[in-house]
């Protein structure tokens, strides 16, 4: 089974020496700190869970230049609960990201989950603007020139027949 130790071997292996970044595990929460002089950028994903890794990649992928120079891409977090409109951003912020994670999810042959960031919540109706996102999102990372996103993914298809 394809765990959390060889996404991080992936993501490092592909993107640490020439992105300057690393990804790890073990973090009591997701976080994304960039690169600066001689500190190299850290890609912190949750304990040890495969989808946090894969949703935490999928986020670095996604973000241009500009935002992975920011703390956590630039993004505030608002944790539950939240009011509708606050959920609603969430929703907007995440769909592409998990779309992709979904992809991410595919190749490296692990189950995708939705998540709502919030226990409370039924992830069914999020599932539904995710799966519809997710032909986009394909074609955005079979198309894009010099997509990260498309390099991730390749590996890991290649590591899951491979290993």
């Amino acid at each position: 089974m394809f765990e959390h130790k060889e996404i991080r071997r992936c993501f490092n292996k592909l993107f640490g020496a020439e992105y300057k970044v690393r990804m790890v595990g073990g973090a009591s929460e997701p976080l994304y700190t960039p690169c600066c002089d001689s500190r190299e950028g850290r890609l912190y994903y949750r304990e040890d869970f495969r989808a946090s890794a894969l949703h935490e990649a999928a986020h670095w992928c996604v973000a241009g230049k500009d935002r992975r120079q920011k703390e956590d891409f630039g993004y505030d977090y608002e944790p539950p609960p939240r009011s509708r409109a606050q959920q609603s951003a969430f929703y907007l912020a995440e769909a592409k990201v998990q779309a992709l994670e979904k992809l991410f999810s595919a190749a490296a042959s692990i189950a995708f989950t939705p998540s709502t960031d919030d226990p409370e919540l039924n992830p069914d109706d999020f599932r539904e603007k995710i799966d519809a996102l997710v032909p986009g999102m394909a074609a955005w990372m079979i198309f894009s020139p010099d997509c990260r996103a498309r390099r991730f993914f390749g590996v890991l298809q290649r590591e899951v027949t491979s290993g």
